[in-house]
């Protein structure tokens, strides 16, 4: 019974072999004669006809239709300015054309198509948005509107660190050394598809250790008691992590209270950059706590940031920000 079952086995797979020979090789393996209609030929076949219509597609893409789509059509919900379009930004759309432009050049060079389309497109501007910071002699009022209203601290400590928004929201009790005096950045929170999320930080370079001045550390306690058993240093009204909508709503909402001119989130955190330079911390520390990575500073740049400078930084921050306490 095994022995008939084996030669059954064999059977089958001399047809399978027979099979396979016939239709991938061209030929019958028997006989000799050769098959032209066979399935490699066809597929051959057909893979020549799909990439000549994907050639021919490519060739006659209108880019500058599209890069126009991008920048009008309903991609992302844009808060922050109200009647603006909710396109993609001009530097994202000319981000996205430099990548297409690199890939369809390479295509070029292995001659998959003859010309480039990205070639002599009109690229959509960038508008550099006027830097705006909040004058020494305006942090008084605002901070006393923002303790009037009760988000003194988280404000606060945007001042005294300059971390991003979502870097800022995405704080927990297990980051901070409060008896160190070190602040640790590991992640941010975002919104992404109308969702409130955790995600990695911006760059590896905003993977921090930042150090925290006294008055800091002060305020820091004073939340710690305001939140309980939050794992979050500024939760929202559901427990989780705090919208960044909401950051930037209170914050509209406390700059027209107290009568200041309208400023960015993000400009909180130049105000912070501008103030350290002024009382005297250098640039690359100010960088390496802001995080950022600048074409005129390398990583390995960043990476040499003494821990006293930076400890300086806090310092000077501590002092232009403590009459407010």
């Amino acid at each position: 019974m095994v022995r008939a079952e084996t030669g059954f086995v064999k059977e089958q797979y001399k047809l399978i072999l027979r099979w396979e020979r016939r239709y991938t090789a061209g030929h019958d393996p028997e006989t000799s004669k050769t098959i032209y209609k066979n399935v490699l030929g066809r597929t051959q076949e057909e893979a020549k006809e799909k990439l000549n219509a994907a050639i021919k597609e490519t060739q006659s893409l209108d880019l500058q239709k599209l890069y126009k789509k991008l920048l009008t059509k309903d991609w992302v919900d844009r808060l922050e300015a109200k009647g603006q379009p909710k396109g993609l930004s001009a530097k994202t759309v000319r981000n996205i054309h430099q990548i297409l432009s690199s890939a369809l050049k390479l295509a070029q060079e292995q001659r998959i198509i003859l010309t480039n389309p990205a070639e002599g497109r009109a690229l959509p501007k960038v508008e550099h948005r006027e830097m705006k910071t909040l004058p020494v002699e305006q942090l008084a009022s605002f901070l006393r509107e923002a303790k009037e209203s009760g988000v003194f601290e988280l404000y606060y400590v945007e001042l005294a660190t300059g971390l991003r928004r979502g870097e800022l929201l995405g704080l927990k009790w297990e980051d901070l050394d409060l008896d160190r005096g070190d602040l640790r950045v590991r992640r941010q929170i975002a919104r992404i598809n109308g969702e409130v999320v955790e995600a990695p930080p911006k760059t590896k370079n905003a993977y921090r250790t930042l150090p925290l001045a006294k008055d800091t550390i002060d305020v820091l306690d004073q939340q710690k008691k305001k939140v309980g058993s939050s794992p979050w240093v500024f939760p929202g009204p559901t427990g989780g992590p705090m919208s960044p909508d909401s950051v930037l709503h209170m914050l509209h909402r406390v700059l027209k209270r107290a009568g200041l001119p309208g400023v960015r989130f993000h400009d909180l955190r130049h105000t912070f950059a501008t103030l350290a330079l002024q009382n005297g911390v250098d640039v690359k520390t100010v960088s390496g706590m802001l995080g950022h990575y600048s074409a005129g500073f390398t990583p390995d740049t960043y990476a040499h940031v003494t821990t006293s400078a930076q400890r300086q930084a806090a310092k000077a921050m501590e002092h232009v920000l403590s009459g407010s306490l």
